[in-house]
């Protein structure tokens, strides 16, 4: 083989893997390419669970149920008293009252009985009488039905039981008097000259100021 043939033999066999170089690299590039060009895959992080905040309870109004210091609604006077007719506990200052409201307004109604504990009450505020509730009600020349300035013992009865829950009712000013700042009541069939202001009759009472 000349010098020549053999230069353009070699010639040949480079530009035929030149050729076969040449076939391969595109495809190389595309998966390049591909690579470089591939979205990019965001890791989503996983959601944390978001903690559930209890409903707060409602508020519970307090209500008071001790003697003297009662705080709860009523819808009427008879709810009143009925809430106060199994009430334990006995003081000087309730058996004085409900003695005077048992024999001075026993056969009157709910209204007028409370109506007669709340003059003696009054009475203990008002500067012109004694300032307690048992010196009111035995006060000499006041109530009828004391006796040596004692208030009589009582059976305890449905008339008395009833007396000593408007007592009650009275003493913790459960309830708003019918007869508000009366100082003084008599019954209808009595007419003293006074020259007080009315403020109700109730029953068989007319209470004044």
């Amino acid at each position: 083989m000349s010098f020549f043939e053999r230069v353009a033999t070699v010639a040949t066999i480079t530009l035929g893997l030149l050729a076969s170089a040449g076939a391969s690299t595109p495809g190389f590039a595309k998966e390049l390419d591909r690579t470089a060009n591939a979205a990019t895959v965001q890791i989503v992080p996983q959601a944390t669970e978001i903690p559930s905040v209890p409903a707060e309870k409602p508020a519970v109004a307090e209500i008071a149920t001790g003697d003297g210091d009662d705080t709860e609604d009523y819808d009427s006077l008879q709810q009143a008293i009925a809430a106060h007719q199994d009430r334990t506990g006995q003081s000087d200052e309730l058996t004085c009252l409900a003695g005077a409201i048992y024999f001075e307004a026993k056969g009157e109604p709910l209204s007028g009985q409370l109506a007669v504990g709340e003059v003696i009450l009054n009475r203990t505020k008002s500067g012109r009488f004694p300032r307690s509730v048992c010196s009111v009600v035995t006060q000499p020349g006041q109530f009828a039905f004391v006796r040596g300035g004692q208030v009589p013992a009582i059976a305890p009865n449905s008339q008395y039981r009833t007396a000593l829950a408007v007592a009650r009712v009275a003493l913790a000013d459960a309830w708003d008097s019918p007869a508000p700042d009366a100082l003084y009541f008599h019954a209808r069939r009595v007419a003293p000259k006074w020259g007080r202001a009315t403020v109700a009759a109730i029953g068989n009472h007319v209470f004044y100021r």
